[in-house]
Parts: C-alpha cells; sequence; structure tokens
C-alpha cells in the first residue's frame, strides 16, 4: 500500500524545535598582545565548539602551516607580514576572533565530540588581507586580478570536501573568493566582507578539507596568496546513539534522492516507526508515522538543500540524509 504525505499538511506551521547545534567562534582562545596564535607554544592545534583545527610550527625557521587564530584589524598593509588579518577588519558580527588558515596545498577542520560523523551546517569565510591586497593592486609575486586592461578572467576559487570512514568524498562545495570572469567588468568581484557557505549537502562527515584554486599559476605553482579566514562554523551534532544505529538492521531506502518534488520511502521492516524531518538549520518540518512499504512525502514547499531524517521504530534509530534541488 502506498501513503502520501505532504509537509503543508504536517507541521511546516509548527514550532520549529531545536536540533542540537555548535557554534566554533574561537572566542574562547586568548590571542594575547601579539594578536595571533600561530602554534609556537608547541599546541598542534586548536579547539572551538565541537572542532579541531590542526597546526604545525617549526620553531628553527619560526614559521607555521595548518591553522592560526587572530584578532588583527590591519586592512590596509599589504603583503606578508600581514598574514594574519581578515580583511572583513574583526570576526563575523564584529567579534574578536577568527581563524586564518594558509592553505598550501589544502587545510583540514576535524569534527570532534557529537559532530564527528555528523553533518556540518555551514561557515562564514573572507579574504585575508593579504590575499585581497594582491590580488586588487597585485605585488612582487603575483599579477593584479583582471590585468592592466580588467579584462583578464581570473578567480580564487575555494573548494570544500568531506571525510568519512577515511574517504574523501567526491561532492564538493565551491565558492569564489574573487571572481573576474563576467563580460561586463563592473560585475567582478573580490569577496572583502564575511560570507556564509551552506555545507549541508556533504552529509555526514568526519571532517573538512580546504583547498584553494587561482588562475595566476606560476612556476612553482599559484601566485595567489593561499590564505583565507573562516568563523562561526555550526556543526549540527547528532547524539552518539543516533550515529550507531547506522549500522543497525533498520531498513530505509529513499528514491530519488536527489529529488526535485517527492522522495519515495520504502520502511522494509514489518512494524511502524516514527519519522522526523529536520532541515541544516536545526528546525523540525515534519513528524509523521512512517509505515511498511512504500509512501511519498512531497518536497515541493522545501527550498533546495539538504535535510536529515531521523527514524525511531524496531531495530532502533536510523538517519539519512535527503536531498531537494
Amino acid at each position: 500500500m502506498k501513503y502520501v504525505f505532504t509537509l503543508l499538511t504536517l507541521c511546516l506551521a509548527a514550532l520549529p524545535a531545536a536540533y542540537a547545534q555548535t557554534t566554533a567562534d574561537f572566542e574562547n582562545l586568548e590571542t594575547g598582545a601579539a594578536g595571533f596564535l600561530n602554534g609556537s607554544d608547541g599546541s598542534a592545534g586548536f579547539s572551538s565548539g565541537n572542532i579541531f583545527l590542526p597546526n604545525s610550527y617549526n620553531p628553527m625557521f619560526m614559521s607555521w602551516s595548518g591553522w592560526a587564530i587572530s584578532s588583527v584589524t590591519d586592512t590596509t598593509t599589504p603583503g606578508f607580514t600581514n598574514q594574519y588579518s581578515a580583511i572583513a577588519g574583526g570576526g563575523h558580527e564584529g567579534s574578536d576572533n577568527y581563524a586564518v588558515t594558509f592553505a598550501s596545498p589544502s587545510a583540514v577542520v576535524h569534527l570532534t565530540g557529537e559532530a564527528a560523523g555528523a553533518p556540518v551546517a555551514g561557515v562564514y569565510v573572507t579574504n585575508s588581507t593579504y590575499a585581497y591586497l594582491s590580488m586588487l593592486e597585485g605585488d612582487s609575486f603575483a599579477k593584479q586580478f583582471g590585468g592592466e586592461s580588467g579584462d583578464d578572467p581570473d578567480f580564487f576559487r575555494l573548494t570544500v570536501k568531506k571525510y568519512l570512514g577515511g574517504e574523501l568524498s567526491t561532492d564538493s562545495v565551491d565558492f569564489f573568493l574573487a571572481d573576474y570572469r563576467f563580460e561586463d567588468n563592473a560585475q567582478d568581484y573580490i569577496i572583502d566582507e564575511w560570507t556564509f557557505i551552506d555545507l549541508s549537502s556533504l552529509g555526514n562527515a568526519d571532517s573538512l578539507w580546504f583547498t584553494l584554486a587561482s588562475t595566476d599559476i606560476g612556476t612553482f605553482g599559484m601566485n595567489t596568496p593561499a590564505y583565507f579566514c573562516i568563523d562561526n562554523l555550526t556543526t549540527t551534532d547528532m547524539p552518539v546513539n543516533t550515529r550507531a544505529v547506522q549500522r543497525s538492521e533498520a531498513k530505509l531506502q529513499a528514491f530519488p534522492n536527489p529529488a526535485s518534488s517527492e522522495w519515495h520511502l520504502r520502511w522494509e521492516m514489518d512494524q511502524p516507526a516514527q519519522a522526523k524531518l529536520w532541515n541544516m538549520q536545526g528546525q523540525l518540518l515534519a513528524s509523521f508515522t512512517l509505515k511498511p512499504g512504500v509512501q511519498v512525502l512531497s518536497a515541493a514547499a522545501l527550498p533546495p538543500g539538504g535535510y536529515l531524517l531521523q527514524i525511531e521504530g524496531q531495530g532502533g534509530r536510523l538517519s539519512k540524509r535527503l536531498v531537494k534541488y
């Protein structure tokens, strides 16, 4: 027997219920008089919220790689000596601290605690002052984006992927920190404020993997300074027992997935189960009974993006990611 449910008749009008989230804002870390932490204390990384940012510091050369924590506000000084500053002039929404990375060739964020193995809602990003001014004006190592005519189709792209169970996913989210590929040069831009990237489409993750790409390439690789900044990375924290149930004997199939208008849910158990549909902002969108057999869950009223379907019934609890395009 087939059952049809529409979100409009379920509980879109109900008050949203909170699904546990944690935001890493780095305000728990003291940057001191220098205004930054670069791992010179041998800490090997920084924890905030439910994430860990790895860092490697070389005392012989007084250099670092991975991540640093900063409260530097200098938006005018060009060059490497200003490598710790965000072009936004501080953290998101005027906060003090943020994280900056030298992503050469990549940077990793590890999810910890209840966030490990769960989806990431998203993160705010912006350019470092070093990279921003290099692209805007050019320097002794890198070109001015657009070239002398302004017509060069340059870009500076951030790509985010996930690791889960030790495997790097082929799925990715791209965000352009600068884009000069428009026919109308007036549309060309370099990001200079905190901008949110939705990462919910990547699904469950153990860690996030960041890489940068630029059209300005030289003999030794990318000429554009391989720096960018993040703040307010929000994890969607699943309880440990919910994650464990993904290995249970309960069986659920959803097709098509991704879907444009509806998902067909096949519940391959003998007894009904209780189902809840959440968005990646932690709001409960629907609550209904999932019966054995096939039923249809409408996605017509939903915006494109990722969703989390949680099931509790015979065989335990499980979660399944659904995608609307």
